[in-house]
């Protein structure tokens, strides 16, 4: 099924402020464990827990707002104190919340991590409440707040693989992106497969670390660099490729630019990709080239590992 408007003579609500960027997908609460001592299964020990706005959508907004974009957020809340506090807080940031669905049938989301000397040890996402509004989180890029199938969206979008397999399946295919410029994440290694539809599409960015790249492949590449290429021959247009400390990479059918970041002591692990992301976008929306945009986003995200503010 492609996505449409479903209600086709609903009048156009253009919204009030004109956002430099979509986000959609994860909005939701990070519990987030954090210890400098070494850690394996069944360890006590101690160190601090944070509880914080997070989801891979709300990360990636939360980053472009403080570069200065206007961002609006696609995804749903429960209407319970979770959602409510969650809504506020995206709010007090300048975040757009007005397009979020706000379903009182469904209870806000959430994420819990366990990290140790800067490494992710375990996480569980529960993003039952995203995959169950489905497509109604998109209502508003057809009902005219944000765009419709006669005046689609020709704007950024990030979008993250915590959407169903199906819904971005038809996200593909679906004319209310036919104009928009995505960049997608799978969110995490186990939601990387969910991203191929987009492997051919014409105007997506894939944003991947080297695992994820060969999940999408069916490939076991050796390093980013292999990784980039992997994806190139699987079909995909533009590519970027992390591998953690070691290399990031910029690649397409023509060209592949490559970037060391900085060595830096990492404290935190959880939003680095996201961070990642979101500095890259927002350099290449500021005008930056390939290399400077690249360069800008391997620095970013390594200020954010070693636990300095964005």
């Amino acid at each position: 099924m492609i996505l449409q408007c479903k209600r086709p003579h609903a009048i156009e609500r253009p919204m009030t402020r004109s956002p430099d960027i979509l986000c959609i997908g994860a909005v939701l609460w990070d519990i987030i464990g954090r210890t400098q001592l070494p850690m394996v299964q069944g360890n006590d020990k101690p160190g601090q827990i944070t509880r914080i706005p997070g989801g891979v959508a709300l990360n990636i907004a939360m980053a472009l707002q403080r570069l200065g974009l206007q961002t609006e957020l696609l995804s749903v809340v429960g209407d319970d104190g979770a959602g409510k506090e969650l809504r506020e807080a995206c709010r007090q940031m300048g975040l757009g919340t007005d397009a979020m669905l706000v379903d009182p049938d469904l209870p806000t989301d959430v994420y819990m991590a366990i990290e140790a000397q800067g490494a992710l040890v375990a996480a569980i996402a529960d993003a039952h409440s995203l995959e169950r509004a489905g497509a109604r989180i998109l209502d508003p890029l057809a009902d005219g707040r944000l765009g419709s199938v006669t005046a689609p969206w020709n704007g950024p979008v990030a979008l993250d693989g915590n959407l169903t397999e199906a819904l971005l399946a038809d996200i593909a295919k679906s004319p209310l992106f036919s104009q928009a410029d995505l960049r997608i994440a799978p969110a995490s290694p186990g939601k990387a497969e969910r991203l191929r539809p987009f492997l051919t599409h014409p105007r997506a960015t894939l944003y991947v670390n080297r695992e994820e790249a060969g999940l999408l492949t069916g490939t076991n590449p050796a390093n980013a660099i292999a990784a980039a290429e992997a994806l190139l021959r699987a079909g995909a247009g533009r590519v970027l490729v992390t591998e953690g400390a070691q290399m990031a990479v910029d690649a397409t059918p023509d060209s592949t630019l490559t970037q060391t970041p900085p060595p830096v002591e990492a404290i935190r692990i959880t939003g680095a990709g996201d961070t990642f992301m979101a500095a890259h976008i927002a350099a290449e929306i500021a005008g930056a080239t390939r290399a400077d945009a690249l360069h800008t986003a391997t620095t970013t995200a390594a200020a954010y590992v070693a636990g300095d503010a964005l």
